[in-house]
């Protein structure tokens, strides 16, 4: 998610069932579904009750109330005090909107979480030029180092065209198209993949098995095998 999009996220928007966030008005204004990581579940869950907590002094105070664009205060007048269009990330402090001269609670602002990051990337001795889009890149390059394809990528992050998402591939260590060449795959199946490691397999079976951990392991058995044994205890 993109900064603003993560800052303005309503408690509506988060679906714990199917660990997924819905995304309003993107950039483009469009709505997009993105991935809830189960790790932040719990510590989401609990931020989230405080924050209701606080949500409600403010309502007992006479305040309580969020923004809501026009056309969705007109047809839903009493919605901006309720839990769930309230703001997953509300500002520290209760101010009054320039647009409507209104007391309530924002979301936090943009700079308190750069300023955040910022400081956590000077505390971890990071030198490199980054930033809270980093993050964005680095979910994009991932998803594609494990073999998602690119249109999935795409879609997660609300990328209009599939060229702008194809620059990740540049940086996958295949070369500039994002491809492999014909010339590292046998190098890699000479020290990775004999023969005589696929024990009776029948040839098409080592072809075919051959030709998956090319795909999806870069040719590396060990990560195919660890993968298998950690899908097998799953399972069991």
């Amino acid at each position: 998610m993109r900064l603003q999009e993560s800052i303005s996220a309503r408690v509506k928007d988060i679906n714990f069932e199917y660990k997924q966030i819905t995304v309003r008005n993107g950039k483009g204004d469009k709505d997009r579904v993105t991935i809830l990581p189960e790790k932040i579940i719990a510590d989401l869950q609990k931020h989230l009750e405080k924050t209701k907590e606080q949500h409600e002094k403010d309502l007992g105070k006479g305040y309580g109330t969020v923004y809501l664009p026009y056309a969705l205060a007109k047809k839903y007048p009493n919605a901006n005090k309720e839990w769930g269009w309230q703001y997953v990330f509300p500002a520290a402090r209760i101010s009054t909107d320039p647009r409507s001269g209104v007391k309530q609670r924002h979301h936090l602002n943009d700079s308190t979480v750069q300023k955040a990051v910022k400081a956590a990337i000077k505390k971890a001795g990071i030198h490199k030029h980054t930033g809270c889009h980093t993050f964005r890149h680095s979910f994009a390059t991932h998803l594609l180092k494990a073999g998602y394809d690119i249109r999935t990528v795409q879609e997660l992050l609300g990328h209009k065209d599939v060229r702008t998402t194809m620059i990740y591939l540049h940086v996958l260590n295949r070369g500039g198209m994002g491809v492999r060449s014909p010339a590292d795959m046998m190098n890699m199946e000479n020290s990775f993949l004999r023969d005589d490691e696929f024990g009776d397999l029948s040839p098409e079976l080592k072809r075919s098995f051959r030709n998956l951990i090319n795909k999806r392991y870069n040719g590396k058995l060990e990560s195919a095998i660890s993968a298998f044994i950690d899908l097998h205890g799953k399972i069991s």
